[in-house]
């Protein structure tokens, strides 16, 4: 890894994706996020403040666990301009995420566990399946594969549900 000179305090956008390892066009997309910033020289190059290299440490391990950028970008917000983010920053940070994390860890679990009864099925059924219907939003309405009917029925003027007659036939799980 390319070494920057103490006495350096700017850097520009090549040795910045050096040294961070993350490509150029990466470092294009944070800035245009608003996630590290830039100031243009004369001849209109970017040059970074050397806390740059941190921010985007931070944004890189951020976006591995998970975090969207939004997220990031109002963590990183709250930091002081021109300050490198301190280990008592990541930790403040890491804590307030925790349990988004948790909760997303949760619904991957029950989403794993789930998997194998809805492969052995098949049907992939509205009424029954927890992929496809992953909080039963409809069934306390009515049966899953009549929801596609509910959509057509503007198609047979104004809302009005199709007769028994007109409605197509849907298999599902068991039929």
């Amino acid at each position: 890894m390319p070494q920057i000179p103490e006495k350096i305090q700017e850097l520009t956008v090549g040795q910045l994706a050096a040294r961070s390892g993350a490509a150029v066009s990466a470092l294009h997309f944070y800035e245009s996020k608003g996630l590290i910033h830039s100031r243009r020289t004369s001849g209109n190059q970017r040059r970074y403040s050397r806390d740059a290299l941190r921010r985007v440490a931070f944004v890189r391990a951020a976006q591995r666990v998970g975090i969207p950028l939004a997220t990031i970008r109002e963590a990183l917000a709250e930091l002081p301009e021109g300050r490198t983010p301190t280990e008592e920053d990541w930790a403040r940070l890491s804590r307030s995420w925790r349990s988004e994390l948790d909760e997303r860890i949760k619904q991957l679990n029950r989403l794993r566990d789930h998997l194998t009864d809805c492969i052995g099925c098949g049907c992939l059924s509205l009424e029954t399946c927890v992929l496809s219907n992953p909080d039963d939003a409809f069934g306390e309405r009515r049966a899953g594969s009549r929801l596609l009917v509910e959509r057509r029925a503007s198609a047979f003027g104004g809302g009005r549900r199709p007769s028994r007659a007109q409605e197509p036939e849907m298999p599902c799980c068991g039929d």
